[in-house]
């Protein structure tokens, strides 16, 4: 199935820019009366028939409208550092977009060693890897801020992760606070109705037991919706300062673990778009 892009559409009307129209036209050679499929960005797909089939401005009507073609169940955020080899960074943005993300924010941390990141490209990858893996909704990608920015701006009612060798504080397996903030979410309940959710980390507050889980110090609870966004904080090569660490506690960021090896700042944050995949859309 080709998928094209365009963020021209007005009632049935569908323009393609240059560089789509090219594709369609002159490399894949479709002519008037070929059915096409658009995507605009935000969900929606367009089955269409193309109607003006000009390398330099594609013009096609719209036949149907496909709501929420190729949507995954969950909101995610990946915050996550940019690596000093780009080409890593890019690969990662290419990957996540394919397993299902909403947004990818870079972060600059103070160990970071890329400290400049030009999103422009980022945006062209999520774009060709959406249409590769047959979903109608880019990831917005946000301009880098700093860590500390990011860790304070955080939604208060998101399920916030974050991945740190965390030595004084016991990480728990990112799967079981996922599966166990599932099972206290209105999708895991009978009755469907909002629950009260427990499960920040904080130094202050009550030990409790999550779900089954070893104990974590929590700040409070709230009642959520049943779509409670995820962000997942991911460091650089050197890993967050013991200061960025700490402010994350503070502000309620749970300490997580992907297992015992010692994964590259990419593939950590893959391994962590994949856990949120597999344990949303198994529950």
């Amino acid at each position: 199935m080709e998928l094209f892009f365009s963020d021209d559409i007005q009632d049935a009307q569908v323009r393609l820019d240059p560089e789509e129209s090219a594709h369609c036209v002159r490399v894949l050679r479709h002519r008037e009366g070929d059915e096409i499929s658009v995507i605009d960005g935000r969900g929606t797909l367009y089955r269409c028939v193309l109607e003006i089939a000009d390398a330099k401005g594609a013009w096609a009507r719209v036949l149907e409208r496909k709501h929420g073609f190729g949507a995954h169940p969950y909101h995610l955020t990946m915050a996550v550092c940019p690596t000093k080899n780009l080409d890593r960074y890019e690969w990662f943005v290419e990957k996540v977009t394919e397993i299902g993300v909403d947004m990818i924010a870079p972060v600059i941390g103070e160990r970071s060693e890329r400290k400049v990141l030009k999103t422009d490209r980022l945006r062209r990858l999520a774009l060709s890897a959406a249409k590769q893996s047959l979903k109608a909704a880019i990831p917005q990608i946000a301009e880098p801020v700093s860590v500390r920015d990011f860790i304070a701006a955080a939604p208060a009612d998101a399920l916030k992760l974050i991945c740190y060798c965390f030595d004084d504080v016991p990480r728990i397996p990112i799967t079981k606070v996922l599966q166990s903030a599932e099972a206290l979410n209105p999708a895991g309940s009978a009755a469907g109705k909002p629950v009260a959710t427990r499960g920040f980390v904080n130094g202050r507050g009550p030990s409790v037991s999550l779900g089954g889980m070893s104990e974590a110090k929590v700040c409070g609870s709230s009642c959520l919706p049943e779509a409670r966004p995820i962000a997942i904080l991911i460091g650089p090569e050197g890993d967050f300062s013991p200061e960025e660490a700490a402010l994350a506690r503070e502000n309620c960021w749970i300490p997580v673990s992907l297992g015992e090896s010692r994964l590259r700042t990419e593939t950590a944050a893959v391994v962590a778009a994949t856990a949120v995949y597999f344990c949303v859309i198994s529950n």
